[in-house]
């Protein structure tokens, strides 16, 4: 009724009208002649507008302001909330409110977080930390970018013919490869020009020396994808690593030719080692200048091995001469990194296989390349159109411009034989993750933010690679309440004695962070990678090692670093476990030598 009347009352007279305007504002209702009443005084006041209307008019701002202050108060509420929210996120998030698999338990913002247990590790220390080791999905994309670049200056650029040896055995680089060494990835050409396609069959042996310890394999194919193995395993004396070099080869051949003689089934005698022919490839994990599939000259010693008579020379020609001093009709014809033995390996199982990547003690990274895109590479490949290129990655941004560093990495490259050198591996492999984690453990006992009850009674933590990788994997594994295998850790192995929860909580944050940025730095490697090769479509990546294989999490962080990099191109590349590059994928390459070579 009320809503006819104020449409209709433009028709009404005035008087009629004013009555009903009263009504729209909400008073009390008045006679006509009230109303004539006020209308008299006004017109006799001289005012335009009528006393009752001016006031309704007044009533009508009032509300208005008011209603816009309390919108005001209540925009400004919702701000400060919100910048609550914002700043409560951007804390360190306490471990009690951690699922399991390390996603935050929900809960509504609109309740106040519960204070801190003592329980807990301080949210200062944590925050400090996460500051100092994250490395987000932009900062990884930038990465991937820089090394594509530097991929393409190390095919380009051939450092190895820089070398040159001096009269005492020993090389040094040239003044261009010096300058050169630190701008670009080596990229290596392993003359490996083909991949096997899973059919092949035979019995082939490999010997991998890798440091300390070696093996000597045989890898029987069965012609459908599938190997079998039998190896034994020998360790190098000191007194061989620094003797002549003849008596270092001649113990690898006469460790072969045990091997062979101890096969029970083939009842093969010294005889048969003379008549039957053998043929071996060679993993030899040591600087080589590799000029063909099967020669390479030793560039220079390390892992504690100074035997004389072997730098400036063909690897291959020392091991073919040992096997001829002992009378064994052994062809060595190939000379393997293990990285490209990884990705040959894989390949054979899973012709896909483009990428092959070693995580485990050492790191390193081989790959599929167009040879077009190989400027240096000076030799006719004779038709092939592929070469598997080494790029001994651990070597990557060595000049320190794009991976963010932490002081407790500078520490670790400090305390190594070869500092400001192999930077990239020092962050993301094996050998060096527990010794990051000891240098941040042993400064926050200095600052009194961990162990303070025990801490300085350790002598444990003071030495250098006390702390191992193994250590940081045990400890993230450990998902009881009072975190017990942490405690074994520290108090039995590092003699950190009365360790709180607290301790052991923050201890365990530390090795998630740093063993997370090495998953993701690794990823970014791949990223690079596959982007250089232009496999986003489709791309199966084998990876060897015991980072990838044993630590927690290590491939599942990887995976997600690719999707922050790739977006949803990453499904479209396979990480997969590979295993025994070094020596299957070696045997591999010496019973394909004729196929994979020129």
């Amino acid at each position: 009724m009320l809503g006819k009347v104020t449409q209709s009352k433009k028709k009404l007279p005035r008087l009629e009208a004013l009555q009903c305007q009263t009504l729209d504002t909400g008073l009390l209702p008045v006679s006509s002649a009230q109303l004539r009443s006020r209308l008299n005084a006004g017109r006799r006041e001289g005012a335009d507008v009528p006393p009752l209307y001016a006031a309704n008019t007044g009533v009508a701002i009032c509300a208005g302001l008011f209603s816009l202050g309390a919108a005001y108060v209540y925009i400004n509420n919702q701000a400060i909330k919100k910048a609550q929210a914002l700043a409560a996120a951007a804390q360190p998030v306490p471990l009690t409110a951690v699922k399991a698999d390390g996603s935050r338990a929900s809960y509504s913002s609109d309740v106040s977080p519960a204070p801190q247990s003592p329980d807990d590790p301080n949210p200062a220390t944590l925050f400090r930390l996460q500051q100092l080791f994250e490395v987000n999905g932009d900062k990884l994309s930038q990465i991937a970018k820089h090394m594509v670049a530097e991929m393409k200056k190390g095919l380009a650029t051939d450092e190895a013919s820089e070398y040159h040896f001096s009269p005492n055995n020993s090389w040094s680089p040239t003044s261009t490869c010096a300058n050169s060494l630190h701008t670009a990835m080596k990229m290596i050409p392993t003359h490996v020009v083909r991949r096997p396609k899973g059919d092949e069959t035979g019995s082939y042996l490999a010997l991998d020396l890798g440091g300390t310890n070696f093996r000597v394999c045989e890898v029987i194919l069965d012609g459908r994808g599938g190997t079998r193995v039998r190896q034994s395993k020998h360790t190098v004396t000191d007194d061989l690593k620094s003797g002549t070099g003849a008596a270092l080869f001649d113990f690898f051949a006469e460790c072969v030719k045990s091997f062979l003689l101890a096969d029970d089934q083939k009842n093969i005698t010294e005889a048969d080692l003379h008549s039957t022919e053998y043929k071996l490839g060679f993993t030899f994990s040591f600087a080589v200048n590799q000029v063909s599939i099967n020669e390479g000259y030793l560039l220079t010693w390390n892992k504690g091995f100074s035997a004389s008579d072997c730098v400036g020379k063909d690897a291959v020609v020392l091991l073919q001469d040992a096997f001829k001093r002992k009378k064994m009709n052994v062809s060595v014809t190939a000379l393997v990194n293990d990285t490209t033995g990884t990705l040959v390996s894989h390949a054979y199982t899973a012709p896909d296989t483009y990428v092959g990547v070693i995580l485990g003690t050492g790191t390193n990274a081989a790959y599929v390349e167009k040879i077009e895109n190989i400027v240096k590479y000076k030799k006719d490949p004779h038709g092939a159109r592929d070469m598997i290129i080494n790029t001994e990655w651990g070597a990557f941004d060595d000049e320190m411009v794009v991976i963010p560093r932490t002081k407790y990495d500078h520490k670790v490259d400090r305390g190594t034989a070869h500092s400001k050198s192999w930077t990239f591996e020092k962050l993301i492999s094996g050998m060096y993750l527990g010794e990051i984690v000891r240098y941040i453990l042993a400064d926050l006992v200095k600052t009194g933010e961990i162990y303070i009850v025990g801490g300085s009674k350790s002598k444990t933590l003071s030495v250098p690679y006390a702390f191992e990788t193994a250590f940081m994997s045990r400890i993230e594994r450990d998902h009881s309440l009072d975190l017990s295998d942490v405690r074994t850790v520290l108090e039995d192995l590092m003699h950190i004695p009365n360790t709180t929860l607290a301790d052991r909580r923050l201890t365990k944050a530390i090795c998630e962070m740093v063993g997370k940025r090495a998953a993701r730095l690794s990823a970014a490697g791949v990223a690079a990678i596959v982007t250089k090769m232009n496999k986003l479509d489709g791309c199966t990546v084998g990876i060897d090692g015991s980072l990838f294989e044993l630590y927690p999490h290590f491939s599942n962080r990887m995976r997600d670093a690719l999707h922050e990099i790739l977006g949803f191109s990453a499904d479209n590349v396979v990480l997969e476990q590979a295993r025994d590059g070094s020596g299957q994928g070696a045997a591999l390459i010496a019973a394909l030598a004729g196929k994979l070579t020129n």
